[in-house]
């Protein structure tokens, strides 16, 4: 299996890797870190040279109870951090809900979209079939401001998957190619901590989707909650295990703050799975 995007495709033979680029004041875990462009860039290139095989490039923080960030302000943020990495020949993911963001993103050189609102916006939809790039089609139920008083499903993982299901079978009928879609379960996004855990448990109901399947779990909030963790920063060897668990399960890609642990990780639990009888 193979992932379409903008410039060609990314094999699904080993795991791909997300290294997540927050260009924001106000991110759960390094917001304000690599705000400047510069900051942005050199530790995107840090995470290349560990693995990763893209680097997703945000402006607007989707943590729980974010405010959204007005477009002009998201452009200013991310297009320059873009342009620069895909000069030098850096894959670039755009982590955006915006469309206009988006387009602007990709004439920068970004050749995947990653929207959090799962491509609910047709402008989006459109811009995703004309341009030709990948795409993330991830679940989340509101917006970022309000997600986790939404978090109530009788069905969590069957609610997901369907979700899941419409929303790519309707970006395909409006001209995204089949092999460019990606989906994402939404770790987090209007999920509390029992039902990120169900979704890890039944990830093999999302792979049987058939489209390749990204988990973001890192450093996230529930991942403290089982640990005593309170620093995000502190949350990467929980974040190691669930990416493990993640890639025994079917995963093909894994969006990360730290890829050289998650590297290491997906490659163990790629080897058990593989191993020869």
């Amino acid at each position: 299996m193979n992932w379409r995007i903008r410039t060609g495709s990314l094999s699904l033979d080993e795991t791909v890797l997300m290294g997540i680029v927050n260009v924001t004041p106000d991110s759960f875990s390094d917001g304000g870190s690599f705000l400047d462009p510069d900051q942005a860039v050199a530790h995107a290139r840090r995470l290349v040279d560990e693995g990763a095989h893209l680097v997703d490039v945000g402006g607007e923080s989707t943590r729980p109870g974010a405010e959204p960030v007005p477009e002009a302000e998201e452009l200013r943020r991310v297009i320059p951090v873009v342009r620069e990495l895909a000069a030098s020949g850096v894959r670039v993911s755009i982590d955006t809900r915006k469309p206009k963001v988006a387009e602007a993103a990709l004439e920068a050189g970004a050749v995947v979209i990653n929207d959090v609102s799962g491509l609910t916006d047709p402008a989006m939809r459109r811009l995703a079939a004309e341009s030709g790039a990948g795409v993330v089609v991830m679940h989340m139920k509101g917006d970022p401001r309000t997600m986790q008083s939404q978090a109530v499903y009788t069905d969590v993982v069957a609610e997901v998957a369907d979700f899941l299901r419409r929303r790519a079978e309707e970006a395909v009928a409006e001209g995204v190619h089949p092999e460019a879609v990606c989906v994402d379960p939404g770790i987090g996004f209007g999920k509390t901590t029992e039902h990120n855990l169900l979704l890890l448990r039944d990830l093999p109901a999302i792979v049987a989707l058939g489209y390749p399947v990204l988990v973001g779990t890192s450093r996230k909030s529930f991942l403290g909650a089982i640990t005593g963790r309170e620093n995000p920063a502190d949350r990467d060897l929980a974040t190691a295990v669930t990416v493990a668990l993640a890639v025994e399960r079917g995963a093909h890609a894994v969006r990360v703050h730290d890829v050289a642990a998650a590297r290491e990780a997906a490659a163990v639990a790629a080897a058990i799975v593989r191993a020869a009888p």
